[in-house]
């Protein structure tokens, strides 16, 4: 695979603005662990490869699990996931996939057993954010592990 057009380098001052968003996504009330599984699940589904290679090298340099991670795809049928993961993985893929009815009562329900106000506030700019970096990935074809060093994430052993 051969990437595209460098979107780093032609539009650098958005790029910044999209990191800095993540950066203050990171400092909000998610736990670390959950944001790794919610940008993995929504980069399976968005079919980011870069996103998907690049979160799941993050993942295991917080200490993730490998079977979680192999087990992501299909959480509902696993039982290595905690309600509040369970909640955020259902909010993701309501958010990734939207259907034209939006988001369902029931979902949203659910979620708000497991998470507070501030928390699903932050969980849904965290989903925004994925989706749009997966979005720009898929468009240009960012090729996965690309920037394994540069992110400092070949400290993961991985490739």
């Amino acid at each position: 695979m051969t990437q595209r057009i460098n979107y780093l380098k032609q539009a650098p001052a958005l790029f910044k603005k999209l990191v800095e968003l993540g950066t203050l996504i990171n400092d909000g009330s998610i736990e670390e662990s959950v944001r790794d599984l919610v940008a993995i699940r929504a980069s399976q589904i968005n079919g980011c490869g870069f996103c998907i290679d690049m979160h799941v090298k993050q993942a295991t340099i917080h200490g993730e699990r490998p079977l979680r991670l192999h087990h992501l795809a299909a959480w509902r049928e696993s039982t290595l996931f905690a309600p509040r993961e369970r909640a955020a993985l259902a909010w993701t893929e309501a958010l990734t996939t939207l259907s034209p009815q939006g988001v369902p009562d029931e979902i949203y329900e659910r979620v708000r057993t497991q998470l507070t106000e501030q928390e699903l506030t932050d969980l849904t700019y965290e989903i925004m954010t994925i989706n749009a970096w997966n979005r720009i990935n898929v468009a240009f074809k960012t090729v996965p592990g690309s920037y394994d060093k540069d992110f400092g994430l070949d400290r993961a052993n991985l490739a």
